[in-house]
């Protein structure tokens, strides 16, 4: 296997948030197959660097933090999160551990503007992301917040080439994409 994406569910039940879990799994993945690539999509931490140091030292290659959305919107879209705490964590993975590609992913149709997407991307950057996907929200159930609108392919092309001007090593931007989407051919 060339590349691998491990994820989970948020574990804020977990003093270090779950991030002994993604080392040992690291562990174990480069133990059994030393050449694949490990990609780990995390949640916040909370803010907690120390378990955020464990995931960046435990020998992955892409530390993935979906920003998910704006920060006008931050609050509705991310009950619990913080907008600055995210970006935080993508800029800190740089700190502990400079050679680490960084990637977060934003869901668009929730509410945001065009201009907000940009301003996001740009704060993104200067947080040192590397990496950034661009896909529709999909309402997974009535429980969910709804779709707001549906943004157009042309939108979609024109965020991608206004994200690679800004920088981005890679860019995924189409109403389909979702964080893992052709994540193998985002660091070759």
């Amino acid at each position: 296997m060339e590349h691998i994406v491990v994820t989970s569910v948020n574990r804020d039940d977990l003093p270090d948030g779950g991030s002994a879990h993604f080392a040992r799994t690291v562990f174990w993945i480069k133990n059994l197959s030393p050449a694949t690539r490990v990609e780990v999509l995390i949640p916040d931490f909370k803010g907690n660097r120390e378990a955020l140091e464990t995931v960046v030292r435990s020998g992955i290659h892409v530390l993935n933090h979906n920003m998910e959305t704006v920060p006008r919107l931050y609050q509705r879209v991310r009950p619990g999160a913080v907008y600055q705490r995210s970006l935080d964590i993508l800029k800190a993975a740089k700190e502990i551990r400079g050679d680490i590609l960084t990637k977060s992913g934003l869901m668009l149709g929730v509410g945001e503007t065009m201009e907000e997407v940009l301003i996001t991307l740009k704060d993104m950057r200067r947080h040192d992301c590397d990496i950034i996907t661009l896909g529709q929200y999909l309402q997974p159930s009535t429980d969910q917040l709804p779709v707001d609108r549906y943004v157009l392919p042309v939108e979609f092309r024109q965020l991608k080439q206004e994200a690679e001007q800004l920088g981005f090593r890679h860019v995924e931007s189409n109403p389909l994409v979702r964080s893992s989407y052709h994540a193998w051919s985002h660091v070759n």
